[in-house]
């Protein structure tokens, strides 16, 4: 044997059973090789390219902007390991992360995928309220030779999104392969009033476990039904990285983009490695928090994101480096799995902006209102071997459906995880959602996330968690799944099918139907059938009429908050009906006509056979 080869448990066993032994730690162990990397914090922290606009249209008569952009999913391959082969990746234009799109709220967007690999891809913009027919939709997919427009509507307050591969069962190995991007969604007006570190200060960092073959390829998730935990952490695709930083303030976008690790970080100086550093929390998945928090540790799980501040002033010339708690979870430890990235400190400060206090007091939250009472709870699980949601899988194509909130209501739901041997971070597309309470396990809302609106919550062993949402502001149907992608792909996701109420009274008529998310206007469409070739000048000047114009005339995302006041007015002047699903499109559940007439409105609880749809 090599010394630059060891052997080790292997990550990608091959039955929830044989994995239970491995968390207990009576197991006969499998063997595989893994291969040691020789040069942690020996490479820079690589930066992904920013994403630009080809091409915009504005309306004359409204002033709105939408951009257009082209982003081509091709194989490509990348030195990772400098002593072994080349690794084969497929990503976003060639590149893993891929292009970072820095967007300006209130500007409208539509993202041309075009996918030139041989495996189907579902982009999910992860963060974005967008409508269901952009939202990715597993069995929406793209296959090889096919392109898909997404119409995002960048509305939201200013925030970290990502943008990922949302396909039906390889969800785990396209993400893992490097379709995952960040996608920043910036509002000046908030930039300017709180003064927080920018620009070059202003740094994304996707961390993400691998595992490798002596060859230098990667170990596919697809040969296991488990997790893939890994045992070379990248921070940006490049194992155990450096930065080089000024002595001053700096804000980090962190993401956890693992399909199976999750991390527990905090900072110490190299030169006194025991004493934990203090740095600020001051936004999460659904962007700013109400208030800045102080800590010296932090939790983040696979799909969330967190934004901290780290003030490197009184470390001039010294190294200071990102850790990871050992035995955090049911994450296995190997050598190194418990450093990240080394931050390197000059003695130079370029410039100033950005770098005063960080304040107390953030950002007001669009909170939801008060609601107490559980209306759903889900417990996440492994049954016959599959991962499910209340023994339910997204094969189980009549049942899927879980949850029928009425659009514009506010529910608790609680989640519920029984495992002492599993942890489950669990995303509900669409909305963002408070955490208000955690029992069993870790047994409190971390402070960080009690300030903060948040799209994924951490349900670690035996938690169960509540969180309170508005279901706003469309309706439609969505998905909620275990963001472990192998537990996703085994089949934990589920949906639940906002409810449509009609709007029109109130002035916001739904003209367009977006309620489905297989609806046939918005699928794929082979490249084959564009009216010019892709990359011609004929191509590029057909765009903003035949595309961008036609999606804003759909008016698929008026003013969010004036939907919510509407949504409120409707139902002060609503007949309420028991919680059945007023409207859906062929994705799931029934299907039926949602609060039409006018004067005192009815909530219709009418159902139809119609079955879901599946894409072929």
């Amino acid at each position: 044997m090599g010394r630059d080869m060891e052997f080790s448990p292997v990550l990608i066993i091959g039955s929830r059973q044989s994995e239970y032994l491995l968390n207990t730690k009576s197991y006969e162990l499998a063997l595989t090789w893994r291969v040691r990397y020789k040069f942690i914090f020996q490479f820079p922290l690589p930066i992904p390219s920013i994403a630009q606009p080809i091409t915009s249209y504005t309306n004359s008569s409204t002033g709105s902007t939408i951009d257009y952009f082209e982003i081509n999913i091709v194989p490509f391959d990348k030195q990772t390991y400098p002593d072994l082969g080349t690794t084969s990746y497929v990503g976003y234009n060639g590149t893993a992360p891929g292009p970072t799109f820095h967007m300006t709220k209130g500007r409208e967007a539509v993202v041309r995928f075009i996918n030139k690999y041989d495996r189907p891809s579902s982009i999910h913009l992860h963060g974005s309220y967008s409508r269901t027919p952009f939202d990715g939709w597993a069995e929406d997919r793209t296959f090889a030779g096919e392109y898909k427009d997404y119409y995002y509507p960048n509305a939201q307050p200013m925030r970290t999104l990502w943008y990922h591969d949302h396909s039906l069962s390889i969800t785990a190995v396209n993400a893992y392969f490097g379709q995952a991007g960040f996608y920043i969604l910036d509002d000046p007006a908030i930039d300017a009033q709180l003064k927080l570190p920018s620009g070059d200060y202003d740094i994304p960092l996707m961390l993400a476990a691998k595992q490798f073959l002596p060859s230098g390829q990667l170990v596919s998730p697809a040969t296991t039904h488990v997790s893939l935990w890994g045992d070379v952490i990248t921070v940006n695709a490049q194992p155990w990285p450096y930065l080089n930083v000024e002595p001053r303030k700096y804000k980090f976008r962190l993401l956890d983009a693992s399909i199976s690790r999750s991390f527990s970080l905090f900072l110490v100086a190299d030169s006194d490695p025991n004493t934990r550093l203090d740095f600020i929390v001051v936004g999460a998945d659904a962007g700013y928090l109400s208030s800045s928090v102080p800590t010296k540790s932090l939790v983040i799980a696979m799909a969330e994101r967190y934004e901290i501040v780290i003030d490197f002033a009184k470390y001039q010339g010294q190294n200071l480096t990102l850790m990871n708690e050992r035995q955090f979870q049911n994450n296995p430890d190997y050598p190194a799995t418990d450093r990240v990235l080394r931050f390197v400190v000059g003695t130079h400060v370029s410039s100033t902006d950005g770098n005063g206090e960080v304040p107390n007091q953030l950002v007001t939250l669009n909170d939801p209102e008060d609601h107490p009472v559980i209306d759903k709870q889900f417990t996440f699980e492994t049954k016959n071997g599959q991962w499910l949601i209340n023994g339910v899988g997204f094969e189980d194509v009549e049942n899927r459906v879980l949850a029928f909130p009425k659009q514009g209501k506010v529910q608790r739901w609680e989640l519920i995880n029984n495992s002492g041997g599993w942890s489950h971070p669990i995303h509900i597309h669409l909305i963002d959602s408070q955490v208000t309470k955690r029992s069993g396990g870790r047994a409190a809302v971390e402070p960080y996330e009690a300030t903060a609106l948040k799209d994924v919550v951490y349900l670690g062993q035996n938690e169960k968690v509540e969180v309170v949402a508005n279901f706003a502001p469309w309706s439609g149907v969505y998905m909620f799944h275990c963001h472990n992608l192998v537990h996703e792909d085994d089949d934990m996701m589920a949906a639940f099918n906002v409810s449509q109420v009609d709007l029109s009274a109130f002035g916001y008529p739904e003209t367009t139907s977006f309620i489905d998310p297989m609806t046939p206007a918005f699928r794929s469409k082979p490249i084959s059938s564009l009216p010019f070739p892709q990359g011609t000048a004929q191509y590029f000047a057909d765009i903003p009429i035949s595309v961008l114009k036609r999606f804003q005339d759909l008016n698929a995302y008026p003013d969010s908050k004036g939907v919510e006041n509407a949504s409120k007015s409707f139902y002060l002047t609503a007949t309420d009906a028991a919680d059945t699903p007023v409207s859906t499109g062929r994705s799931g559940g029934g299907c039926g006509d949602g609060g039409r007439g006018g004067g005192k409105t009815t909530l219709s609880t009418q159902r139809s056979g119609t079955k879901t749809s599946t894409a072929t």
